[in-house]
């Protein structure tokens, strides 16, 4: 099955990692693969979550991401398998993966996708599996050991192998030390063997002694002692025999036992077998053979019983023997004894002086053993205290070491942190950064659809959508995208800017200078008042929170703070100075629950839940159910349930089981809570707890209660008051992670010093094991616990700081006394602004009691009224009172406004009854309007089923007012999109139209060639001339024809353009949006008056009009021709011409927008834009009509419904009531007429006053009052309906002359792009006119000039140019450059003369070593007869025989040979000199390409490593192109130097480049150039030995030998330059002895290399390595086997170089060894040439300038 499973792996699915059967366990156990294995199918999407590490925290991530998977395709895996994969138990990840094997192969049959196998399933599975995943992962945690303790096992294993080497490596040792124990042991046992033998010898003879001292005594007769002592054995016999008796009694019953018991066994065994196959063997069964098989059984029994009979018997006979036996003995002793009886008396007197010395011995032994015994203690001891401090010293090395662990986990888990929120900036400057790159490219986009003018409103749309962090661009929605929510949210946000500004009249709605003037109140405060009114009728009625009578002056509040920030011991420290109680919510907890355990009761008298004040929530009522248990017990066993469970205690049950706690402290006496609340949830709910207030439900609240956007109440505008906290202050004891982590490695520290464990006493073990294993648990949690604050802390601090600042910050990092100290400051003065607080309150309280009192005592009874106005006093009072009492839920001001008094006021109007009796006085205010702020709202009761339809209808209206507005704005402001769009479209296809391709360059073209054709002989004819002209001006006129064609084909397309229906279209959708705006306002109207009308009809007691009137229609613009009856419209359609022909707009607009030249095209646009404002005007007249005839209507029903009441059944009755009737009815007139009229009427009727008066006082006031109530009514509903009224007539002007703006801009643009391209096509065919003219000019030049037109004249629309870049017939072909010559200069070979010569002598000597006279003769041969080959420069054929003798002097070491390669390598100089550095790089590249390490390279790796120098030279390229290229001459010498040092007897050539290095190592300095060769040879830098002044090599072209007297010719004069130089060589040579001693030679040389530098021939002078080629023995190889030798190399290995250098030999060898010399021929040349150019006559100074 494992190579199944392996196959399966590695050849079909491909696993990255090659899997075998022997480490199959351990490939799996980390799950990386599994997880391979389910990605390959498909089935793990987080694949890239996994890790290949071997960690435990990687393989817990691994087989926790892997659970879910595996039961989805139903593999059996739990954590237990899982932890036997991980500790690679042999055949668990094996089984797995046969299970996931068959799993797959199932998965793959069905082709169901894991997305598709997951719907399968059912839906409570899922949900199950999904709850099941967490305790996996943790179970699994539990399992797997940590990564440390892994390591810490690795560890101790590495040391356990170590151990058990160390104890092998000891064994012998130990093995050796136990030989030589036990012969020590052995010794002294043959030692006390030899001792005691003396001892005995001792004894002997003292017991020889006590017998010769012996008195011999006959032997008395028998007496009666010897029948006692018969009797005695006897009776002794038989004790024994009873006692054999006995036990063989007791055996012989055991033995029966276990046969009965055996016996009892195999019957029950029968019977039952008997039992259970007799049905089964009825047929088979046999009689005989069961008699048979008793009589067996019967027979076994007796014969056991037999051998047991036997047994018994035969040790009977034995125990009778032995006692034999004993009787003998015990007989013999006894006859020995009585024998003795007599001679140890006599010993006695013996024995006694010989104990006494014995035990003067052993007392001298004791002390001796109790001194060792006290050593031995004192030294346990001793050794005790020694472990002990190792322990120590161990453990507090190990918690220095935990204590930086723990640093470091805490340094990391900062880095997390602070990489998540650099990564959260991270990400929202990205997205700042994406918008503002959005931004620009929508910006630029638009530059260019708009041309650089881009509109303010499209401009401030991009603002908002920026500012609220919206894309700009739009996204492609899918289905239940993201994307879709943000562009409904982009939507929803420009809606609501736009109806803003419509609202306010701002931006885009802004009005104009004639508007402002005329601009209406903004806001209808009467139905704002309705409004409220109704919406407080609607809502439930709310129980204000009761609050205490008398306030408290006890302190609240909590101390918070990091994990050991002192909080708990600052308030102890405070708790001992001041009376307060603190809570810790750990202690509580456990109170809770041990008062569960206690089982504690409620006592018999009944408890009070609202104790001190009862602001806290009352207790859930669980007593009856539990047991009467304390609520302290009931929480506490819950808490103890859930703990139980693992789990940890919600925030709900530690609120509660904190706010019992506060609950039992009284009220006077001060708490403050320690390290609580935690997080932001808790500090809600306790406050929530404590308060009774919830912040989110009064912002809810608030926002119920202005439901009204359209109209508010002026006098409803209150401020929600603020909530009261639940403390009074919040202190934050401030302090770093560092110094928490600090103080908690402090306590633990403390137990490891020996002073506090000296000072523990028993009693105190316990709490001490206690205080240790929570200092353990505080240890392992304090990182979470630091995280946890960090994490919620930011929202506790905006919790605490937002309505009231109740934050205190102290810094803790100080000392405890410091820290004590401040936390009393702050609380010593939270105290004293309590204490002012509460004072204060209090004294508000008595102020408002002396208010409330002082009114009642002041005013007992009111005087009474004059007598002109009783009936209007009590009008007013009986309208203020009944709005004071109504269930208006606090509200004190509806009856008189902003709290002033009813008595400040004066009468608003007189009754006509009292209006005879007295005139109004001049000094009476103008009455107040209504609405105003003076103005008494009529607050008369409502039928209580009103508020909950009006309300609701309201919010209609309201909803579909703003919506139908949004939609409206939102149209228009995509329609201003679309325009922009188009136009840009229009403009840009219009110019492609005009670009489109024509067909002139093909005649242009043919006309060329055939130009170019012409014969040469034709070029001169005037005849030919006048026919070229003729076909220029036919070519002409046929580009000419093109042009006008496509200028027609353009002036149609625009034409095309501007009849097209789109701007007739646009426009019509445009004022169809703005009459919809109209329809809306008008649609508003109606309904807010029928809301008014039936509120006050229910307020006058009268039933709701049913209004069966159509409403209001406003017509929509038709876009389309077809015909389409009435009755299937829901909204009336106009066609696009005017409604009135009276309505004439001046054209003056029209003028303006088509100034300028007007063409017959445009007169359309005219005609339509001027039916187009008719069309607005009258709509906006119908619209302003129609409203005007509402609010008529309404004045007349008013006015027919007053006039059926007041129908006269008494012309006494009648005369009072005409004067508000008439009143009425000029509602509209200015202010002044109205109040003349009033006065009119009032006084005209003088019937009221001569009648007679039939009616009561009180009657009659009664009447009056109603009167006054009604007309209130009606004038406080024309005053609403006439604001509405105005409101919408100056909407319906706006929207009005909006709509004439935009039809304006919108006419405008699209004459502007029309007038544009009309531009275009004029200059494009005025261009192309002018690029034809410029080709003829062109044509007509060359045919007067005779020369044909090479480059390509090229004519494309309205571009002409002569292509540069094409040409009509190829140019001539130029010449070919000769190859490079290389020239002979100043007497240097060519490379072509150093080939030829190279040849040669490679024929002559291969091995590269010709005689010193044979070398010569070559040259002067070759020199004087130069053979005709030319392989000297013209300067060496003047050398004379004695000068080639003097150059081959040079090159020669002794008077024997010369080196023809190392004259080939002077003579090809100038070539650049390497220094040391640079032979030593091309040495290492040569070894680099030498792969194998040969020594030797080709051709092409020579090349490829290359030397110190290139062949790249600056070469001059000459202009003529017959010249030939500047030779390359150092490329070639590259090249020419492989061929020089190669061998060629190989195939291919070889190059040993160390020998080749070492011609290259040469040097003036012979010194220098043997220490360059050493170099090579080491392959580093070897120091030369700094004991003599050397000369140091610069990289010069050459350099020569200088005689002293020519060194330093004026020794007089340059004295002190001397000294100077001395000083300053002195300097440099104590410099590099310094960096010598720094850089010592190191490196080691063998004798083989030492051999191959230094080359010598037999004889001791001769040092020419040159020679060694025919040598067979180098001379110096003794010399250096005996320095090797002298130096310590025996064996002749490889020693230091610096060590070599030391030696004598090697240094004189070096100073005198000049094989490494380079030499100057160029001198010997220099001179011939000299010679020859002068008289032949030769002196030294001549010489020495010629050196020079």
């Amino acid at each position: 099955m494992s190579e199944i499973i392996c196959q399966w792996l590695n050849q079909e699915l491909k696993v990255s990692r090659t899997v075998s059967p022997k480490s199959f366990a351990k490939t799996f156990s980390n799950g990386y693969l599994i997880g391979e294995v389910l990605h390959k199918f498909e089935l793990q999407d987080d694949f890239s979550e996994f890790s290949e590490s071997r960690v435990s925290t990687a393989k817990l991530n691994n087989f926790s991401r892997l659970e879910p998977t595996l039961h989805l395709l139903g593999v059996q895996f739990d954590q237990n398998v899982a932890h036997s994969i991980i500790t690679e138990k042999p055949g668990a990840a094996m089984k797995l993966l046969y299970q996931l094997y068959i799993a797959l192969q199932k998965k793959k049959k069905s082709g169901l996708t894991a997305l598709e196998m997951q719907t399968i399933q059912p839906q409570i599975s899922g949900r199950l599996q999904n709850m099941k995943s967490e305790p996996f992962r943790e179970k699994l945690k539990n399992l797997i050991p940590r990564q440390t303790d892994f390591n810490l096992m690795r560890v101790t294993y590495r040391f356990e192998e170590k151990h058990k080497h160390m104890k092998e490596d000891t064994a012998p040792k130990q093995f050796e030390n136990l030989e030589r124990f036990q012969k020590l042991k052995e010794e002294q046992r043959s030692f006390d063997i030899e001792q005691q033998r003396s001892n005995r010898r001792r004894q002997n003879e003292i017991m020889a002694k006590i017998q010769a001292a012996i008195i011999q005594i006959p032997k008395p007769t028998s007496n009666r002692t010897l029948k006692a002592l018969e009797e005695q054995k006897m009776m002794k016999k038989k004790k024994e025999a009873e006692d054999v008796a006995n036990e063989i009694m007791q055996f012989e019953a055991l033995i029966r036992k276990d046969l009965q018991a055996k016996e009892s066994v195999s019957k029950t065994n029968l019977d039952r077998a008997d039992q259970a196959t007799t049905d089964l063997l009825n047929t088979y069964s046999d009689d005989d053979y069961i008699k048979k098989i008793q009589k067996r059984l019967e027979e076994d029994a007796f014969a056991r019983e037999q051998r047991e009979k036997r047994r018994r018997r035969l040790l009977m006979d034995q125990l009778i023997a032995h006692e034999a036996q004993e009787e003998a003995y015990r007989e013999e002793q006894l006859i020995h004894r009585l024998m003795r009886q007599s001679q140890q008396e006599r010993r006695i007197a013996v024995q006694l002086m010989h104990v006494r010395h014995e035990k003067e011995v052993l007392w001298q032994n004791r002390i001796f053993r109790e001194k060792q015994y006290e050593e031995r203690r004192l030294k346990d001891f001793q050794d005790a205290l020694d472990r002990e401090a190792a322990l120590a010293k161990r453990a507090k090395i190990d918690f220095e070491d935990q204590i930086l662990r723990e640093k470091e986990v805490h340094d990391q888990i900062a880095m997390e942190r602070a990489q998540d929120s650099y990564k959260n900036d991270y990400e929202i400057c990205a997205d700042i950064l994406d918008q503002i790159l959005d931004f620009s490219t929508k910006v630029a986009d638009y530059r260019m659809l708009t041309d650089n003018l881009i509109p303010p409103k499209l401009m401030h749309d991009w603002k908002e959508l920026f500012f609220n962090g919206k894309p700009i661009y739009e996204r492609m929605p899918s289905k239940h995208s993201t994307a879709q929510l943000v562009e409904l949210e982009k939507r929803n946000l420009l809606d609501s800017n736009d109806y803003e500004e419509y609202k306010n009249m701002v931006g885009e709605w802004a009005l104009s200078e004639e508007m402002i003037n005329n601009l209406p109140p903004s806001n209808n405060s009467i139905l704002g008042h309705v409004l409220h009114r109704l919406v407080e009728k609607s809502l439930p009625p709310q129980a204000e929170s009761a609050e205490p009578e008398v306030p408290s002056f006890a302190i609240k509040g909590c101390l918070l703070g990091k994990t050991l920030s002192g909080k708990t011991s600052t308030l102890k420290s405070l708790q001992k100075d001041f009376p307060i109680r603190v809570l810790s919510i750990d202690t509580l907890v456990q109170e809770a629950i041990q008062a569960f355990h206690d089982n504690e009761r409620v006592r018999n008298t009944p408890v009070t839940e609202n104790k001190d004040g009862g602001e806290a929530p009352a207790i859930p009522q669980e007593n009856s159910k539990e047991g009467q248990l304390t609520v302290r017990a009931q929480l506490g066993a819950q808490s103890e349930k859930l703990l139980k469970k693992g789990k940890s205690i919600p925030d709900t049950l530690l609120v509660n089981i904190m706010v019992n706690a506060i609950n039992e402290i009284p009220m006077s006496e001060s708490w403050i809570l320690d390290g609580f609340p935690m997080t932001v949830n808790q500090a809600q709910l306790l406050e929530e707890a404590l308060t009774g207030y919830n912040r989110n439900a009064v912002e809810t609240e608030g926002k119920k209660t202005q439901i009204s956007t359209l109209a508010v109440d002026p006098t409803s505008s209150k401020e929600v008051p603020l909530p009261p906290s639940a403390f009074d202050f919040v202190i934050l004891l401030d302090i770093s992670d560092t110094s928490s982590l600090d103080r908690m490695n402090h306590i633990m520290a403390e137990e490891f010093s020996p002073e506090i464990s000296n000072k523990v006493t028993n009693q105190q073990e316990g709490e001490e094991s206690q205080d240790k294993d929570g200092d353990q648990n505080l240890r392992d949690q304090i990182q979470h616990r630091i995280v946890g604050f960090l994490d919620n802390w930011p929202m506790l601090e905006q919790w605490f700081s937002e309505p009231v600042n109740i934050l205190i910050k102290i810094n803790a990092e100080i000392d405890k006394e410091h820290l004590c100290q401040k936390v009393k400051e702050i609380f010593v003065t939270e105290t004293v602004k309590k204490k002012n607080k509460v004072e204060k309150k209090l004294e508000e309280k008595e102020a408002e009691k002396k208010a409330a009192v002082s009114p009642a005592e002041s005013t007992p009874t009111p005087p009474p009224p004059p007598p002109p106005e009783p009936e209007k006093e009590k009008e007013v009072h009986s309208q203020k009172e009944p709005s004071k009492t109504p269930s208006a839920k606090g509200k004190r001001q509806s009856g008189s406004p902003k709290g002033k008094s009813p008595g400040g006021k004066t009468p608003v109007k007189k009754s006509p009854a009292g209006s005879t009796e007295v005139s109004p006085t001049p000094t009476v205010p103008p009455p107040p309007k209504p609405g105003s702020e003076e103005w008494v709202y009529v607050n008369e009761p409502i039928p209580e089923e009103l508020p909950s339809f009006l309300v609701p209808y309201w919010e209609i209206i309201e909803n579909s007012y703003i919506n139908t507005i949004r939609t409206v704005l939102r149209h228009l402001r995509e329609d201003q999109h679309t325009v922009l769009s188009y136009l840009y479209e229009i403009r840009t296809s219009f110019q492609e139209f005009l670009r489109r391709p024509d067909h002139k360059q093909d005649f242009v073209a043919q006309w060329q060639a055939d130009f170019n054709s012409l014969p040469e002989d034709l070029w001169d004819d005037e005849e030919a001339k006048a026919e070229l002209h003729q076909r220029v001006n036919d070519l002409r006129d046929r580009l000419w024809d093109i042009c006008d064609a496509r200028k027609e084909e353009a002036e149609q397309e625009r034409l095309d353009i501007i009849n097209e229906s789109w701007l007739q279209d646009t426009m019509g959708i445009t004022m169809n949006h703005f009459f919809s705006l109209m329809q809306a306002e008008v649609n508003r109207f109606q309904d807010t008056k029928r809301l008014l009308q039936d509120y006050y009809r229910a307020m006058e007691g009268k039933m709701p009009v049913d209004n069966n009137k159509k409403s209001t229609r406003i017509p929509l613009v038709q876009l389309d021709g077809k015909d389409i009856s009435e009755n299937q419209l829901r909204i009336p359609l106009v066609p696009r011409i005017s409604i009135s022909p009276d309505a004439s707009v001046p054209k003056l607009k029209v003028k303006t927008i088509l100034k300028g030249k007007v063409d017959g095209s445009l007169e359309n646009v005219e005609s339509s834009f001027e039916s187009d404002e008719k069309l607005v005007m009258d709509t906006w007249q119908q619209a302003s009509l129609a409203i005007s005839h509402m609010v008529a209507a309404e004045i007349h029903q008013r006015l027919m419904e007053e006039e059926k009441e007041n129908q006269p059944a008494d012309s006494k009755e009648k005369s009072p009531q005409m004067g508000p009737n008439k009143k009425v009815k000029k509602e509209k007139e200015p202010p002044k007429k109205k109040k003349t009229d009033k006065k009119a009427k009032g006084k005209s009727p003088p019937i009221a006053e001569a009648s007679p008066v039939t009616v009561t006082a009180e009657e009659m006031a009664e009447i009056e009052q109603k009167n006054e109530l009604k007309l209130k009514i009606k004038e406080e509903h024309l005053a609403a309906l006439q604001f509405e009224e105005i409101a919408t007539q100056f909407r319906l002007e706006l929207i009005k002359a909006k709509a004439l703006s935009v039809l304006e801009d919108l006419v405008t643009k699209v004459v502007d792009v029309y007038k544009l391209m009309e531009k275009w096509l004029g200059a494009r065919f005025l261009n192309e006119m002018a690029s034809v003219e410029k080709l003829t000019d062109i044509a007509r030049y060359h045919i007067e000039t005779a020369t044909k037109i090479q480059n390509e004249l090229y004519l494309n629309q309205e571009d002409f140019f002569i292509n540069g870049d094409i040409k009509v017939f190829p140019d001539p072909p130029p010449p070919v450059r000769p190859p490079p010559v290389e020239k002979e200069e100043d007497g240097t070979l060519t490379i072509e003369q150093l080939d030829s010569l190279r040849d040669q002598f490679l024929d002559m000597a291969p091995k590269g070593i010709i005689g010193n006279k044979a070398f010569t003769d070559i040259l002067f041969d070759l020199v004087t007869l130069n053979l005709g080959t030319n392989i000297f420069p013209s300067s060496w054929m003047h050398l004379t025989q004695p000068e080639l003798q003097e150059l081959t002097s040079l090159l020669v070491v002794n008077s024997e040979f010369v080196d023809w390669r190392k004259f080939l390598l002077v003579t090809a100089m100038p070539w650049p000199i390497p220094l040391e550095e640079e032979l030593l790089d091309t040495l290492q590249r040569f070894k680099a390409v030498d792969e194998a390490q040969t020594g030797t390279i080709t051709f092409e790796q020579y090349m490829q490593a290359g030397l110190w120098f290139t062949g790249d030279e600056d070469l001059k390229i000459p202009e003529n192109p017959h010249e030939p290229l500047s030779f390359n001459r150092q490329e070639h010498l590259i090249e020419f130097f492989f061929r020089l040092f190669a061998d060629y007897e190989e195939d291919p050539p070889l190059l040993d480049y160390t020998e080749m290095l070492f011609y290259f190592a040469c040097h003036p300095d012979p010194m220098e150039g043997v220490y360059r060769a050493l170099s090579v040879a080491v392959g580093t830098h070897v120091f030369q030995q700094v004991e003599t002044p050397m000369l140091i090599a610069e990289k010069t072209s050459f350099s020569t030998d200088v005689s002293p007297i020519e060194e330093f010719p004026e020794p007089e004069e340059n004295g002190a330059r001397e000294e100077r130089e001395s000083k300053e060589e002195r300097d440099e040579r104590e410099q590099k002895e310094e960096e010598i001693s720094e850089n010592l030679n190191t490196e080691k040389i063998s004798m083989e290399t030492l051999l191959k530098v230094f080359q010598g021939g037999n004889e001791a002078q001769d040092t020419n390595r040159f020679a060694g080629h025919l040598k067979i023995e180098n001379i110096y190889e003794e010399s250096f086997i005996k320095t090797f030798q002298d130096l310590g190399a025996k064996n002749l290995e490889p020693i230091e170089v610096s060590l070599l250098l030391k030696h004598p030999f090697i240094q004189d060898l070096i100073a005198n060894y000049s094989d490494y010399k380079i030499s100057d021929i160029k001198m010997i040349l220099q001179r011939s040439e000299h010679v020859q150019g002068s008289d032949g006559e030769r002196s030294p100074s001549r010489l020495t300038e010629e050196k020079k």
